[in-house]
């Protein structure tokens, strides 16, 4: 969802409880400029969402170690 920042402010609550089931864009002049996300995201989809899709058997510790190039 997509909110300008006066919207943002005037329901910051609104906002938070939302933010908890999905991203809350907000936009200032016309351009967003922040995302608002759950810092309890999963670990994994957040690697994912950053790094590309990684195979299923691989940790975390595993895929920080192949993006560091030390396997």
């Amino acid at each position: 969802m997509t909110v300008t920042a006066t919207e943002f402010k005037m329901n910051l609550g609104k906002y938070l409880v939302l933010a908890e089931t999905e991203d809350v864009f907000i936009s200032k002049n016309g351009k967003v400029s922040v995302k608002l996300v759950n810092s309890n995201q999963d670990k994994v989809e957040a690697m994912r969402s950053l790094f590309g899709i990684l195979p299923s058997d691989i940790s975390i510790e595993d895929a920080r170690e192949e993006r560091l190039g030390r396997i």
